[in-house]
């Protein structure tokens, strides 16, 4: 009971912060909205079945109300291909305030005093990964790898710093930082200038931590 009155004003939390993610889509025939499109994605996170969608409208059928309506406040389930464009429009970093908010809200509550360790401090983990890879496929925000035959493989790689404590399973994730061509810069970004930049960027918020 606690754990589900502690998450109701997360995800009133998150709803604040998708009402002013901008909508970029033409026309008149827009039936759902932008922030369910959002909340469709990120609720995905929260089922173990292979396909959210057809999961959520099965139990819809079957039980008249599914999980995106009670715990997620999803008026109307947009399908995959819709969540895909609708998102892809959308800066990643307009979404960057949840995760410092989220972090906030924890630490207001206590829930993060189990967290600290050493010297009273957290320990925040930065590790590198991929999301996209190709030999054809490619955009202006790619990083690029060379091989010996010549051939050019285009990546997508990201900076997910996640907060870690020894004894716990789980990480509180914290805003990714994107490897990505810098402007100015004739050097390929790489993972460690991402995670400097990451530092730079967050060490006044999450005060207190070891990285």
């Amino acid at each position: 009971m606690t754990q589900a009155l502690a998450f109701d004003p997360l995800v009133q939390a998150l709803h604040a912060q998708l009402a002013s993610v901008p909508d970029y889509r033409k026309g008149k025939n827009i039936q759902s909205a932008i922030k369910d499109a959002a909340l469709g994605a990120f609720a995905v996170f929260f089922t173990q079945s292979p396909s959210f969608l057809a999961y959520q409208r099965t139990m819809k059928q079957a039980k008249g109300r599914s999980n995106a309506d009670s715990l997620f406040g999803i008026v109307d389930i947009p399908c995959d291909h819709q969540i895909r464009t609708w998102l892809d429009l959308v800066a990643p970093a307009q979404l960057f305030p949840v995760f410092a908010g989220v972090y906030d809200a924890l630490e207001s509550a206590g829930h993060l005093s189990s967290w600290r360790v050493f010297t009273d401090q957290r320990l925040i983990a930065l590790d590198g990964t991929e999301s996209f890879t190709s030999h054809e496929m490619h955009c202006d925000r790619c990083s690029q790898r060379t091989h010996r035959h010549g051939e050019v493989t285009y990546v997508h790689q990201v900076i997910t710093p996640v907060i870690v404590a020894p004894g716990k399973h789980e990480v509180i994730p914290l805003e990714p930082e994107f490897i990505t061509p810098q402007d100015g810069h004739e050097k390929q970004d790489c993972e460690q200038v991402a995670a400097k930049r990451w530092i730079e960027g967050h060490v006044d918020h999450y005060q207190q931590v070891t990285i």
